[in-house]
Formats: C-alpha cells, structure tokens, sequence
C-alpha cells in the first residue's frame, strides 16, 4: 500500500516560457504546475527533494503535502513527469491536487515475480500488459502489483481476475479480457531455401544468371549475329 505523505515546498513562477524554465532547471530547479479545484499555479521544485519524495516506499504514487511560498498546505499528487534523456532528471511536472477522502483514478504498475514452470520446461514468459487501472483513496492506492507466475506451464494465460486486490482498491480494467501473462512455446521461422526444386528452372527463363538462385543452371548462349551456320547475305 502506498499510505506515503512527504512533506515539500514550492515557489510560484512569476516568468514564463522556455528561457525561464531552462534557467530554473540550471539553479536545480524543476518547473511545473499545480492544478487545483481553481485555476492552475505555475511552480518551481527543487530537484533533489522532489526526486526524494518520489522514491519512497510509495513511489509516484505517495501524497505530498505541498505548500507554496509558505502558504497552506495542499494535498497533491504527480500526474505527468518528464525526464531529461541525457542526465535523466526531472525537467517538468504536473501535480494534482487532490481531496484524500475521495476516491482518484491511477494506473498502477504490474511485476511479474517467480520463475515459471513452463519456462523450465522451454516455454516463453510475456508479459502482455505492465499497468492496471484502479480505483482508491489516494493514500490506499497501491505502488504496484506482484504476480506470482510460478505455477504457469506451457499454454497458460494469466487473467486480471487472478490478480488480488487489497480492500478499498477497485479495478477498471476488464477482469475477463484483460490478460496480464501467457507461457507460450517459442516460435520457429524457417528459412527460405534458394535452392530450387525439380522442375522450377522453366520459371527463370530470361533472368539473368547472376540473379538466379543457387542450383539453378544458366542458359546456354545464343548464337551470335554472322557466327557459325549463319550466311551472311
């Protein structure tokens, strides 16, 4: 369970635009926006500590307690994140402010644990979906789901109704069709041959004998124009 509130503080953004938001980003600084039940804020993070809120024991998915230039306290929640490709750090976030005695919508992450019988046996573990969409108070939603894939052999599907849920977590997903695993035996590509078979030469006459396939023969040479048993007039 996720049940995580981190403490953060924020400053409003008083600039806008690209030029701003780089210079934030090189004083360590992550700019982002608060959306509320009013109009969304503009604010700057710092870096580390917001990274240290959402690396704890309930991941994305924890409640900050966020204020804003010393104001009141706001209970919010990420929504969107972007990292930077290079460094990978957080360039951009989106919080949601959130009431923690109303149920919100999350996706929430699927990890598959176990070795599979199926898989000893020559078989191939997929995973076919690595999210599951919820429904829970923010501080019960969970970090993620373990699915013990052990017991699956050779030709199992592992359905969302197999999945257990702690109390007060609804899922969205359909229980029925949503698959979250299968054990399959691996799939064998032949290669084509080149070689032809018997009675296939007939179908490259006039292809030219650097683009016929290996085994196929090429055609004799025609006679050329005043050569031998040619008269010439």
């Amino acid at each position: 369970m996720a049940g995580e509130r981190v403490k953060i503080t924020a400053s409003k953004r008083e600039r806008l635009g690209t030029a701003e938001s780089r210079r934030l980003r090189r004083q360590g600084l992550v700019p982002g926006v608060l959306y509320g039940r009013e109009k969304p804020v503009a604010i700057a993070l710092v870096e580390r500590d917001l990274r240290t809120a959402l690396t704890t024991t309930a991941g994305t998915h924890a409640v900050l307690d966020l204020t804003v230039d010393g104001g009141a306290s706001h209970s919010a929640i990420l929504k969107e994140f972007q990292l930077s490709k290079v460094r990978g750090k957080l360039t951009h976030v989106d919080l949601q402010e959130v009431r923690l005695d109303q149920p919100i919508h999350s996706a929430v992450a699927v990890h598959l644990v176990g070795d599979p019988v199926g898989v000893r046996e020559g078989g191939v573990l997929s995973q076919v979906v690595n999210e599951v969409h919820v429904e829970a108070l923010p501080l019960e939603m969970p970090e993620h789901f373990d699915v013990d894939v052990s017991g699956m052999r050779i030709g199992d599907s592992l359905r969302l109704t197999e999945l257990a849920v702690p109390g007060g977590v609804t899922l969205l997903d359909d229980p029925e069709e949503t698959v979250l695993a299968t054990v399959t035996m691996p799939t064998r590509v032949d290669e084509p041959s080149d070689v032809l078979a018997e009675g296939e030469e007939g179908a490259l006459e006039g292809v030219p004998a650097e683009e016929r396939p290996e085994g196929a023969e090429a055609e004799p040479d025609a006679p050329a124009a005043g050569g031998e048993g040619t008269v010439e007039g």
